[in-house]
């Protein structure tokens, strides 16, 4: 039995609240906030919610610590402090700035003695596997990254953190022209802002300068500046009506050859309902290795590039062999 905290208990924190529930070798042990946690409702009867200061308190009684938080401001604090103390999973996800967040969680999991891995979910994470896979089967060629139509969880927080905004939605969006040419095995060179589009639907606070808001937007860096950006002022009413579905999804393409006259295209795609519950079914399915590894004395820092897949799966090895194999 894995037992499992969650540092944050917004719509990722209960995504995986959801997704313990549905693992038998799993069980949710409290829940942390930095919030007063009389105003968190959580929907497990019994697990108790606390403020994040007191984390301490609770260290023999959790295995990893799930931390839910966005990529632009908390989790390069939060995961590095807590990985001092705890086993911890995050999903970083700002591809850039990944080398730099791992040294600093490896250095603080190493001073604790425990285990950490980070940039876990769809992508980076399950993904990244794939490039590395098709990558490695067809060393002869190209990979294309596409993601969307949907709703990004990192890009929404990073709008709703400038100044003046109340909430916001981001969409990412494919090129279509763009998906089928990589599709017809012509390996196109293709820019970032040829690939994809992102449209933001922005509900701001009253008498915020919606020009402000939107060069803020357009500039970002990491986020926005090397794309073409659409926003859109709407309601909190209509963000309610139209926008409160969190789907996603995307591709992972490598075309290449294996002599001069055959080529090949890998294709991986995932069409999601829900961003934070499938998110955080990965980072649950990370979370059991990492317990797995932690208890054969592993330290320091890992991405799921480092996990073999068996210790992902709550299956025994003579089960997976039989089975999936």
């Amino acid at each position: 039995m894995t037992r499992i905290a969650i540092a944050g208990y917004g719509n990722l924190g209960r995504g995986v609240e959801t997704a313990v529930a549905r693992c038998a070798d799993m069980a949710l042990t409290a829940v942390f906030t930095r919030r007063d946690p009389s105003g968190v409702k959580i929907n497990t009867p019994g697990v108790p919610v606390l403020k994040l200061d007191d984390a301490g308190t609770m260290a023999d009684k959790i295995d990893v610590m799930i931390i839910c938080g966005g990529s632009a401001t908390d989790l390069p604090v939060l995961t590095p402090m807590l990985a001092e103390k705890f086993c911890v999973i995050d999903s970083f996800d700002t591809h850039a700035d990944i080398p730099k967040h791992f040294a600093k969680v490896d250095a603080a999991a190493k001073a604790g003695g425990k285990l950490a891995l980070i940039s876990a979910g769809w992508d980076p994470g399950l993904f990244s596997l794939m490039r590395v896979y098709s990558s490695s089967v067809l060393p002869d060629g190209s990979d294309y990254t596409f993601w969307g139509r949907g709703v990004s969880q990192g890009h929404s927080d990073a709008v709703r953190r400038i100044p003046g905004v109340a909430d916001a939605k981001q969409y990412t969006v494919p090129v279509p022209e763009a998906l089928d040419a990589v599709r017809s095995g012509s390996a196109p060179q293709l820019t970032t802002r040829q690939k994809h589009t992102r449209v933001c639907y922005v509900v701001p606070e009253e008498g915020a300068d919606l020009a402000a808001i939107e060069t803020a937007i357009k500039t970002m860096p990491n986020y926005f500046a090397d794309y073409d950006t659409t926003v859109n002022f709407i309601t909190a009413e209509e963000l309610k009506r139209d926008h409160s579905a969190m789907p996603h999804g995307g591709f992972v393409i490598r075309t290449g050859k294996t002599s001069a006259d055959n080529g090949h295209v890998m294709e991986f795609r995932l069409q999601l309902d829900s961003n934070p519950e499938f998110t955080s079914s990965v980072l649950i399915a990370c979370a059991r290795a990492v317990h797995r590894l932690s208890a054969k004395g592993e330290t320091g820092c890992r991405t799921m590039l480092d996990i073999p897949p068996a210790l992902l799966s709550p299956l025994s090895p003579e089960e997976l062999r039989s089975h999936l194999l």
